[in-house]
């Protein structure tokens, strides 16, 4: 593992002290020291893309070398601006990606949904002709990798990448756990077990909503048929649960999203608008953080997510669900209203430290989901 006060003035020897991204666990170290000493200086974005944009209007207005964090995962959604907006042949923008390695090699052998990304991580680069070096836990190591990056990004005036493999930038891990609100998303995910129909479906956003659900299924001996746990694709969870809403209208579908994934392709909001789906709702269980990779702040607590939903088209309560009570209440007053409907959840941070990683054989669970949604006699049980 990295020092990071160390990987932090090897950078700033070379110009490199404005950082953007989003948070990676397999970059937590690096995430958690620019957030506590460069807080003027590292914005968390709303996804890798929005990420290089920013770091694109820095260097135009600087001329400075930026660089954006992220995990593999998220090269995706930094592809078009990457391929476009940043390319040599177009504005020609500078700046280092480090990326966090997720899936290389046997790294993460019960999450498949890294598989493919870790196999595909360099190939992107070297499609889009990004040349990149891997990090050890060498610090000297480091200093060469970034002397290199720094001297082709001048010299070419394009991108360069630094890949870290699992534990090179790690960090400790906090339980930033707050009381900022009483209740935690365990808590709020079983009141909505228990609000709704028997046999709505869920679909639960990539993190630590997949995981307290399988294991609240498991506590309470029910089963996880009805259940789409979104292990990777962040942010995509809402639009899986609109999909299976539109087609099955007889069955209630709840999205079981989080602050920072909806954050991060908040776009999909809008479909409702344009779309009767009175058997969806979308719920957001608001920490204000990017809790399942470190902690780090997200803008969750500073929106104003019920009039966000509102002018999209769904049906709320007005306000934020804030406490047990609220929460109870704001279901039991939409589930049945005839519109889309929305809820923001106010929970506070802190993780379950005794839920283990889920382990479960994905194409059983979804065919087992599959087969459920397409039962002839798939229709809500009265209460």
């Amino acid at each position: 593992m990295l020092e990071q006060e160390k990987v932090f003035e090897i950078l700033a020897e070379y110009n490199i002290t404005f950082f953007t991204g989003v948070p990676d666990s397999y970059l937590n170290g690096f995430c958690t020291y620019a957030l506590n000493h460069f807080p003027g200086n590292n914005i968390i974005a709303a996804n890798e893309g929005n990420a290089i944009g920013i770091a694109s209007g820095h260097y135009f207005a600087t001329k400075e070398i930026p660089l954006v964090y992220m995990q593999n995962s998220g090269l995706g959604n930094a592809v078009n601006p990457l391929a476009s907006l940043a390319d040599k042949n177009v504005y020609a923008v500078p700046m280092i990606l480090l990326i966090g390695w997720r899936g290389e090699g046997d790294t993460e052998p019960n999450h498949p949904q890294h598989k493919l990304q870790g196999e595909i991580t360099t190939k992107q680069l070297e499609i889009m002709h990004i040349p990149y070096g891997i990090l050890s836990d060498d610090i000297d190591q480091f200093k060469n990798a970034v002397e290199t990056a720094v001297t082709y990004c001048l010299k070419n005036r394009t991108a360069y990448g630094l890949i870290a493999p699992k534990g090179v930038m790690a960090g400790e891990k906090a339980n930033n756990k707050d009381d900022v609100y009483p209740m935690s998303r365990e808590e709020a995910i079983e009141i909505i077990l228990d609000c709704m129909p028997e046999n709505t479906i869920y679909s639960a956003t990539t993190g630590r909503a997949t995981r307290e659900l399988f294991f609240l299924r498991e506590k309470r001996n029910e089963t996880k048929d009805h259940d789409f746990l979104n292990v990777g694709s962040m942010g995509h969870a809402s639009s899986v649960a609109l999909g299976i809403a539109m087609a099955k209208p007889e069955r209630n579908v709840v999205a079981l999203d989080g602050d920072s994934a909806a954050i991060m392709h908040m776009g999909a909001l809008t479909m409702v608008s344009k779309l009767d789906v009175p058997n969806f709702m979308h719920v957001i269980l608001n920490n204000g953080a990017h809790e399942s990779v470190g902690g780090q702040p997200s803008a969750g607590h500073l929106l104003n997510w019920t009039a966000i939903a509102e002018a999209c088209g769904y049906r709320t309560i007005g306000k934020p669900a804030e406490t047990k009570e609220e929460l109870i209440k704001a279901i039991k007053e939409l589930k049945d209203c005839g519109h889309a409907s929305f809820i923001d959840v106010r929970i506070h941070r802190g993780l379950n430290s005794k839920l283990l990683p889920i382990i479960f054989d994905h194409r059983e669970a979804i065919d087992n989901l599959i087969e459920d949604l397409n039962k002839k006699n798939s229709v809500n049980i009265p209460e």
